[in-house]
């Protein structure tokens, strides 16, 4: 551990040795990524000496594009945590910089769409097209995560609902959620079982060896995205379909169905309500005229 870091650099080395370990599998990449470049330009400078234009400068010469936008995020965050161990009193740029963000994703899918998906003939009996159906059947009633989904296991299929610890808290606060049990549900669980190569697995989603499709050690699937694509080859030329989607906007569909911004960040397990708002309700708001 770094006992006082009086340069950015040194501050940054820390925050790589012992903030980034409790991040996520896929977050912890993407970070090791980020932080690079912010490492590279700021290394030398003394952590008081950082100002607001320097941070508008370094993403000007970045030619403004959306990475440099997650790199000042982190470095954003090691200030914070830099004033939490007692390097400096102040951020010295927080609630001062003010970014063109990236447009957030817009893509909505359409009820119908689900519907062509769903209607897919299976060519095998088990696993493959018929485990993506019931995955995107279950998916589309939790708003589940990828990883968390692809590592729900049996003995987590309790009485009072589907026990999921998010990989997102599983290394911070360790917070579980429980999905209730609702007809739609336990149907959607019952295909998914049915749909297994191998019945005796511990995972609700595995291969043809019983194994479970996420990762742990690369924060990958691997195996399910290949899976993935090949099923919408299918649908780009079996079904109406004309525009493809992503697993992740099976996510968004979820929060843009739910009644309530509560309801979607509820079952999105999302801290704060605005990244529920700003990037998964997509479907258009109904707004009533005056009378």
């Amino acid at each position: 551990m770094i006992a006082n870091a009086s340069t950015i650099g040194a501050l940054l080395d820390r925050y790589l040795l012992q903030v980034i370990p409790e991040k996520g599998i896929n977050t912890q990449r993407q970070n090791k990524v980020a932080i690079k470049p912010v490492r590279a330009v700021f290394c030398d400078m003394p952590l008081l000496d950082l100002k607001p234009r320097h941070v508008y400068q370094y993403v000007e010469k970045r030619g403004g594009r959306p990475g440099a936008h997650r790199e000042v995020e982190i470095l954003s965050h090691a200030f914070t945590k830099a004033v939490e161990w007692g390097y400096i009193d102040r951020h010295p740029f927080k609630g001062e910089i003010r970014l063109a963000g990236e447009k957030p994703r817009t893509r909505y899918i359409e009820d119908w769409e689900i519907v062509e998906c769903l209607s897919i003939v299976p060519r095998r009996k088990l696993g493959s097209v018929l485990a993506i159906q019931a995955y995107i059947r279950l998916k589309l009633l939790t708003g589940t995560r990828l990883g968390d989904m692809l590592r729900i296991t049996m003995s987590g299929l309790k009485e009072d609902g589907i026990h999921i610890t998010p990989g997102k808290t599983e290394h911070t606060t360790g917070k579980r959620i429980i999905i209730s049990w609702s007809d739609d549900v336990r149907a959607a669980v019952e295909m998914a079982k049915a749909a297994r190569p191998m019945k005796f697995s511990s995972f609700l989603f595995c291969n043809r060896m019983g194994e479970g499709y996420f990762d742990e050690e690369t924060g990958r699937a691997g195996g399910w995205e290949s899976m993935w694509r090949g099923f919408f080859e299918r649908v780009m030329t079996e079904t109406k379909v004309t525009e493809k989607f992503t697993e992740h906007d099976l996510r968004a569909k979820c929060a843009s169905d739910a009644m309530t911004l509560e309801h979607a960040q509820a079952l999105l397990t999302h801290a704060d309500s605005k990244i529920t708002k700003r990037v998964y309700r997509r479907k258009p708001e109904i707004v009533k005229p005056l009378s």
